[in-house]
C-alpha cells in the first residue's frame, strides 16, 4: 500500500449552522459525520449517490421526496440516488452518512 491507510480530514462549515467532516472515504464508498446545532438544516437537494443516514445523537425531522418524519438516536434510513431530500434539527445532534460512490464535492 502506497498511501497511508487513515486520512484525516478537516470539519468544514456547511452552512445553516452544520459542519461537514468526510471521516473515510475510497472511490466506492465515502463516510461523512455532519453535527447539526438545534435548528439547523439540511437544505433539500438531490444528488446521484445512493446515502444511508445514521443518527448519531440528537432529534431530526426528515424529508424524503413526498414523505416527513421524525428520527432519533440509533435509527437509520437510505435516502435513494436522485430523490429530493433534507432535514431540521429539532435538537442539537449528529448524523453519520455513507454515500456510494464517494462524493467528490466533500473532498
Amino acid at each position: 500500500m502506497t498511501e497511508p491507510f487513515v486520512k484525516t480530514f478537516p470539519a468544514v462549515d456547511a452552512g445553516n449552522n452544520v459542519t461537514r467532516q468526510v471521516m473515510a472515504d475510497s472511490p466506492e464508498l465515502m463516510v461523512v459525520e455532519f453535527r447539526f446545532a438545534e435548528g439547523g438544516i439540511g437544505a433539500p437537494h438531490n444528488h446521484p449517490h445512493v446515502q444511508s443516514t445514521y443518527v448519531k445523537s440528537g432529534r431530526f425531522e426528515f424529508t424524503i421526496a413526498d414523505t416527513t418524519f421524525e428520527v432519533g438516536p440509533g435509527d437509520s434510513f437510505v435516502v435513494p440516488s436522485m430523490a429530493v431530500h433534507g432535514c431540521r434539527a429539532i435538537e442539537p445532534g449528529v448524523l453519520v452518512d455513507t454515500f456510494t460512490p464517494r462524493r467528490d464535492d466533500f473532498l
